[in-house]
């Protein structure tokens, strides 16, 4: 009886079915043609923010399904103003993947319960790429985190091996990762060692970006969509460092990405090297101080962030 599982083994294993379907949602819109594009960013900011049928979809199919199988659960998604009760047979999910419901659950995650943890939710990170045809930068991410930390994380490519496959049924991967167990659902490459390859911002890039990743000298710079996406470039060994010297992901863009990374020795943080604390009553979820990521050596790049852009963003967002 999956009763006898512990919680966090039980929500991970939903998450999973919850991702995959949420995925096949956003291949059927994107297949329908009608992604029913609008823009949230504020009038007048010269911004492009936009939204799309499958981020709403999505959302309503993860946030639903989530609260059907787990009442009592603290929720934050991305997108607002989303009905999630507004859910059809099609988006609603009620199974578990089998396969996780058999792991040993770390013993310190072993009595946490649905009150104790947040869900933090992004239905499409990277939804300027999707709209562009970037589909693989595309990704579905479900945190979770104990205490204000990520203890646990989901990440679904809808649309990996689109470039071998007109299949829509065959495309696709999931990532999971429990802190203290590991992360399965992907392989990664041998790296060589002192190789630095650094992923950042493809459509946010500011002075501050170029000048914290020009430290690093880095001998080429993938300028990719998505927090997700930028963290698979990791976790698949075709980037050693994720550099974002600038507020603008949220706290639903890295709570899954981090929660992976951990649970296979990697690590996230700010531009300072403070931990990212998940705050359910925050005043805000930005991530005001950036992001740094990487699989190793994490400290080397804490390093090379040059005091100037450290100090100027703190005063920036006058912390």
């Amino acid at each position: 009886m999956t009763s006898s599982v512990p919680f966090i083994v039980r929500l991970v294993s939903s998450s999973v079915s919850i991702a995959n379907r949420a995925g096949s949602v956003i291949r059927d819109i994107l297949k329908k043609g009608e992604l029913g594009i609008i823009d949230k960013s504020a009038a007048g900011s010269g911004k492009f923010d936009p939204q799309t049928e499958a981020d709403r979809a999505a959302q309503r199919c993860i946030i639903g399904s989530l609260l059907v199988q787990f009442p009592s659960l603290r929720i934050v998604g991305e997108e607002e103003g989303i009905d999630a009760n507004d859910l059809g047979d099609d988006l609603l999910v009620t199974s578990q993947d089998s396969s996780i419901l058999d792991v040993k659950c770390p013993e310190n995650l072993n009595n946490i319960k649905a009150e104790d943890v947040v869900v933090w939710v992004d239905p499409v990170d990277g939804t300027k790429e999707f709209t562009e045809g970037l589909l693989h930068h595309a990704t579905v991410l479900i945190g979770v985190s104990y205490e204000g930390r990520p203890v646990a994380g989901v990440i679904h490519q809808p649309f990996f091996g689109h470039n071998s496959s007109s299949d829509l049924s065959k495309l696709g991967r999931t990532l999971w990762g429990i802190n203290g167990l590991g992360a399965f659902g992907f392989k990664t490459k041998p790296i060589p060692d002192g190789r630095r390859i650094i992923t950042t911002t493809r459509s946010h890039l500011t002075q501050d970006v170029t000048d914290a990743i020009a430290a690093m000298k880095p001998e080429s710079v993938l300028k990719v969509g998505g927090s997700g996406y930028k963290v698979l470039l990791l976790l698949d060994g075709d980037a050693d460092g994720y550099i974002f010297a600038s507020p603008g992901t949220k706290m639903w863009d890295t709570c899954a990405c981090q929660a992976i990374l951990e649970a296979v020795g990697g690590k996230l943080t700010d531009i300072c090297g403070n931990e990212v604390v998940y705050d359910f009553d925050a005043e805000s979820y930005l991530n005001r101080l950036g992001v740094v990521a990487a699989l190793r050596e994490h400290d080397w790049y804490i390093e090379m962030i040059p005091d100037t852009v450290r100090d100027g963003l703190r005063k920036k967002q006058k912390l």
